[in-house]
């Protein structure tokens, strides 16, 4: 829930809470807490109290009206609400120096989605996801950051209105990945895709020679949609997730978890 006054947004759960305190306490303006919660967020509540901010006791029912979820566990943080930078060309320059891996989400639309491929994205080592689409700070709402677990924490956030052109600019010291369910090439080739693409970038990107493994970037679609023809095109590669074909596909969190998994094996 995002206080539109304030500009503070209600963040709940206790790992999300946790890992807010941990690694970004500052950002917490105020701090709403059950009674037996409170040995395990003193710290914060500490902290709190030296910037001359609030804490304070309450039961269920009013930490339900303060995030709007039953799901707050016992704690909410009023952050103040995040605001994503666009991504530049410096953004590029650094993630590919240090062979990064990240996503670009393009019009996703779901904020639960967003957390599950965050949790994920932090567990197996994805350094950054740029959102594509309309308003994308609407997707950093109260229950991606509870679904994501603390992985917001973790990841950075960046911004593009055109896929296509960040894509084009990342092509150049990036293997770009596509998720798409009629590719030809497989989750299980990646390995191979990876290897033979970093011979050809470091090849003709001098920069790139010595890291292990050239940056990463895996582009996935719309929930429904998928991703657009012109952006498939602008990926250095296209892979699918093969299955028996009951259904046609996989959520977009599920499929990106997997594609995760393989490129932090790889």
């Amino acid at each position: 829930m995002r206080n539109k006054l304030t500009q503070e947004l209600a963040v709940c759960g206790f790992n999300a809470v946790s890992a807010v305190g941990e690694l970004h306490p500052k950002t917490i303006n105020r701090l709403f807490l059950r009674d037996d919660r409170l040995p395990l967020f003193a710290h914060i509540c500490k902290q709190l109290a030296q910037r001359k901010r609030p804490y304070k006791i309450c039961d269920n029912e009013e930490l339900e009206r303060i995030c709007k979820s039953k799901h707050h566990q016992g704690v909410v943080a009023m952050i103040e609400a995040p605001q994503i930078p666009a991504a530049n060309k410096e953004d590029l320059a650094s993630w590919a120096r240090e062979g990064k891996t990240g996503l670009v989400l393009h019009a996703l639309g779901n904020d639960h989605n967003l957390g599950a491929i965050v949790r994920s994205a932090a567990f197996f080592d994805a350094h950054f996801i740029v959102l594509s689409g309309t308003y994308p700070d609407a997707l950093m709402s109260t229950s991606a950051y509870r679904v994501a677990e603390g992985g917001m924490e973790h990841v950075v956030f960046r911004y593009v209105h055109d896929t296509q052109g960040f894509l084009k600019a990342a092509s150049q010291a990036f293997i770009t990945i596509g998720a798409d369910m009629r590719a030809r090439q497989r989750i299980q080739d990646l390995h191979t895709i990876i290897r033979d693409r970093m011979h050809l970038l470091q090849a003709s990107r001098t920069n790139l020679t010595g890291l292990l493994r050239p940056g990463i970037i895996l582009v996935v679609g719309n929930e429904e949609t998928g991703l657009p023809q012109e952006v498939k095109d602008i990926c250095s590669v296209l892979v699918r997730i093969p299955g028996t074909g009951v259904l046609e596909s996989l959520n977009v969190a599920q499929a990106a978890t997997l594609f995760l998994h393989t490129l932090y094996q790889c």
